[in-house]
């Protein structure tokens, strides 16, 4: 019997993957008790756009029970893409129809799955800071500020920096070599008529010189944008740029693209808001541990990579479901069942992670944009 202080089965982290495992074993009469650091839902932004994949993201969907609430938020266009060059040449385009990865609003998605939750089972403004083994087999959490509580199952939810990945594995995300400056350009009709048309309805990539610009409109009509550059793993902490200065961090990042096309430039000329430098990292690509029994861990806790397959949250939703699948087979073998999930987990994440990484050099390489422009050409024949 759980108590406040004692849970059957505890979840660290109210993303989408730790979301959609509490859905499915709602569904099948298990409870679960979910716990995150933000203070509510509406804490901060879930970020823009995902490609929800057919045989990952969306068969997660469809164990939860809420395909159907999900195809009600799809946004018409979004899977359209162009790949242009420096000089704002289009080298690729496709129009998205007929696509099977429909674009979705991260938020929106958590929304839902949060929605079909029953209240009380996300418990806000609960840091974990620390977590151990007990001599009982269960395991202890400390939250900030001193609060415990025990599992007997604990799962680790919470992300590239996972307090409960140490329980497992010591393995640490390294740094990609790769750096993101995330930008906005609001009611971008109307406010950025040209930065607009470049970026067209759906995915934009921009890339030449091992750099690029990546953007994608959102359905309020603003444009999403990321600067991605090649830089040393302190980048962000070395002041090179002063990130509290916004139109200095313009400035700074616009000399990066110096003889770049004008529309393109724009991307970061026009930005409004904050830019936020994000920094991309990895685990290694066959990351994986021993059976630990008690306790397991999904998504980026498991198999974090660079955002180069777009797999990175569908397959953290596929890992709740397939977990909370296997949980239900074996009601009464804990253990059988994280040993069933943890044999599928690993060769599919080393798979997609692999592919990942294979895609980050791929795009920043010296002969971009053309290696991209190659391989969708390739995707396009494999789906055809």
């Amino acid at each position: 019997m759980s108590t406040p202080h004692h849970h059957s089965i505890a979840v660290i982290g109210a993303g989408l993957g730790g979301l959609t495992l509490a859905r499915v074993l709602h569904l099948n009469g298990i409870a679960a008790a979910v716990f995150d650091l933000d203070a509510s839902p509406a804490a901060r932004a879930q970020g823009g756009m995902l490609d929800m994949h057919e045989d990952s993201g969306q068969a997660a969907l469809r164990a939860a029970g809420l395909y159907q609430e999900f195809r009600a938020i799809i946004h018409a266009g979004g899977e359209a893409m162009r790949i242009l060059d420096k000089d704002a040449i289009v080298r690729m385009e496709d129009d998205g129809e007929g696509g099977e990865r429909p674009e979705v609003p991260r938020g929106a998605l958590r929304d839902i799955l949060l929605g079909s939750l029953p209240e009380g089972t996300v418990r806000w403004g609960a840091k974990v800071t620390g977590t151990r083994k007990l001599d009982d087999g269960r395991h202890e959490v400390t939250l900030d500020g001193g609060e415990t509580f025990t599992a007997d199952l604990l799962i680790g939810a919470d992300g590239a920096w996972s307090k409960v990945r140490p329980l497992v594995s010591d393995a640490t995300p390294g740094y990609s070599g790769v750096s993101f400056v995330e930008a906005h350009l609001l009611d971008a009709d109307a406010c950025h008529p040209h930065s607009a048309a470049v970026v067209g309805g759906g995915m934009l990539f921009a890339l030449g010189e091992e750099k690029g610009l990546l953007a994608h409109r959102d359905p309020d009509g603003s444009l999403h944008v990321y600067v991605a550059l090649k830089t040393p793993a302190d980048w962000v902490t070395s002041d090179a740029i002063d990130f509290a200065d916004r139109e200095a961090a313009k400035r700074r990042l616009l000399e990066y693209f110096d003889g770049w096309d004008a529309r393109l430039r724009s991307l970061i000329a026009e930005a409004d808001g904050a830019l936020v430098p994000r920094p991309i990292h990895a685990l290694a690509a066959d990351h994986r541990w021993d059976r630990v029994p008690g306790v397991t861990l999904l998504g980026d806790a498991a198999h974090l990579m660079s955002p180069f397959a777009g797999e990175g949250a569908n397959l953290a939703m596929l890992d709740g479901a397939e977990l909370a699948t296997a949980l239900a087979a074996h009601p009464d073998d804990v253990e059988k069942a994280l040993t069933a999930y943890e044999e599928a987990l690993f060769p599919r994440a080393a798979s997609a992670a692999a592919g990942s990484a294979a895609n980050l050099t791929l795009c920043f390489g010296p002969d971009t944009p053309q290696t991209l422009v190659d391989q969708m050409a390739v995707y396009r024949s494999e789906s055809a």
